[in-house]
C-alpha cells in the first residue's frame, strides 16, 4: 500500500467517514498521537477501525524505517531509509528545521555528477511512501520545510509527489512556499502545478546556461533551452509570488568559469528568480571536484554585482555522503563509473 488512496480506501473499509478518515492522516504526517484536547480516539473512531488500529499503525510504520543514521558535523542527518520491500531510498533531516525528500528509487535522468541514477530508475515511491518520510523525521525533531531534492526527478512521478504535497500543505501543516519541488525542467510540471490547489515553490537544475553543455550534464533531461526553462519559471513565479531557486551544483573546470558567468547574468539578471550556487559533493566515485571556496564566493559575489540574487549554499553534511545517492550506492556496493564530461 504506497499511495494515500489505498490508505484512504483501507481507512473507508473499515467504516471511516471523511472525518475519521482526516484525523488518522493528520495525526500521522505530523507524528502526533491520534488521541487529541476535544476527544479520545477510542469515543470518536469507529469500531472496526478500533480494532484494526495496531495493525494500521504498524503497517504506517513500516512504509519507512531507518536502516542506517549518518549525523554531520553541520547539524544534517543522513538516513538511509528501508522501504517495506526491502528498497533503499535516502533521506536528509537539514538544520533549521528542514527534511530532503526523495521521490524514486534511483532516477533516470543520469546527471553525470549524480550518484542516485548510476542505477537507473528502479522504482516509483508512491504518495504514501514519500510522506512517510516526513512522518519519520518528524519523530526525531520537527520538520517546518520539505525540499523534494533528494533521490529521483519528481517530475516523472508527478501524480505521487503532487498527492503527497497536497497531503503534507494540509493535513501536514506545512506551508506551501515550505514546500519545494525541484525538477530539471518539464513542460508538464509547469501545467500541472498552474493548477494544483496546493502550490508548492519550484526549484529549477539549471547546472550550465549553455543548451550542450546541460544536455551533457542531464543526458536524459527534457531537451528545453535554458532561456525556455527560465520563461516558465518567471511565469509560474509571478503567478505563485514565490521566486524560483534555480540550482546550480558548482563543479570545478565544468560550469564555474567566466562564460557560465555570463549566462547566469543573461538569463536571470532582473527576474523574479534566486540563484542558489551548491559546491559539488565530492565522491571517490566521480571524477568530478568541487571547487575552492574563495573560487565559488568569487562567483557569488560578481553575480551580485551584476544584479542576480545569489546564496552560496553549504551542502549539508558533506562529512556523511551527502550528495544524493552516495549513501546508498556506498550501502548497495556500488562499483564505481568512469566519467568526463568535455
Amino acid at each position: 500500500m504506497r499511495r494515500l488512496d489505498d490508505w484512504r480506501q483501507r481507512l473507508r473499509a473499515l467504516g471511516a467517514k471523511p472525518v475519521h478518515e482526516e484525523r488518522v492522516l493528520r495525526a500521522w504526517c505530523q507524528a502526533r498521537a491520534l488521541d487529541n484536547r476535544h476527544s479520545r480516539a477510542q469515543d470518536f473512531l469507529p469500531l472496526a477501525l478500533r480494532d484494526e488500529w495496531p495493525r494500521i499503525e504498524a503497517d504506517l510504520a513500516a512504509l519507512a524505517r531507518v536502516d542506517s543514521e549518518h549525523s554531520g558535523s553541520d547539524g544534517a542527518i543522513r538516513l538511509l531509509v528501508a522501504l517495506a520491500d526491502g528498497q533503499r531510498i535516502e533521506s536528509v533531516l537539514l538544520p533549521r528545521d528542514g527534511l530532503c525528500v526523495s521521490t524514486q528509487v534511483g532516477c533516470a535522468v543520469g546527471c553525470v555528477f549524480c550518484m542516485t541514477g548510476r542505477d537507473g530508475l528502479l522504482r516509483q515511491l508512491g504518495s504514501a511512501e514519500i510522506v512517510a518520510q516526513v512522518a519519520l523525521a518528524r519523530r526525531r525533531r520537527p520538520v517546518k520545510k520539505v525540499v523534494f531534492m533528494g533521490m529521483g526527478e519528481p517530475a516523472h512521478n508527478l501524480d505521487n509527489v503532487l498527492d503527497a504535497i497536497d497531503c503534507l500543505g494540509t493535513l501536514g501543516g506545512i506551508g506551501h512556499k515550505n514546500l519545494v519541488l525541484s525538477t530539471v525542467g518539464d513542460r508538464r510540471v509547469f501545467t500541472r502545478l498552474a493548477n494544483a490547489v496546493v502550490k508548492p515553490a519550484l526549484a529549477l537544475s539549471l547546472h550550465s546556461s549553455r543548451a550542450e553543455r546541460r544536455a551533457q550534464l542531464l543526458p536524459h533531461a527534457p531537451r528545453l533551452m535554458p532561456e525556455e526553462i527560465v520563461a516558465c519559471g518567471e511565469d509560474y513565479a509571478r503567478a505563485t509570488g514565490y521566486p524560483i531557486q534555480y540550482q546550480w551544483t558548482l563543479i570545478e573546470g565544468v560550469n564555474d568559469g567566466d562564460e557560465e558567468i555570463d549566462g547566469i547574468v543573461r538569463l536571470l539578471a532582473g527576474k523574479y528568480a534566486l540563484m542558489n550556487l551548491i559546491p559539488y559533493n565530492s565522491t571517490a566515485a566521480l571524477a568530478f571536484r568541487r571547487p575552492a571556496h574563495e573560487a565559488a564566493l568569487m562567483i557569488a559575489r560578481t553575480l551580485r554585482q551584476r544584479g542576480v540574487l545569489t546564496t552560496l549554499r553549504d551542502s549539508a553534511g558533506q562529512d556523511v555522503d551527502a550528495g544524493c545517492g552516495q549513501l546508498r550506492a556506498r550501502a548497495v556496493d556500488m562499483a564505481p563509473p568512469t566519467l568526463s564530461v568535455d
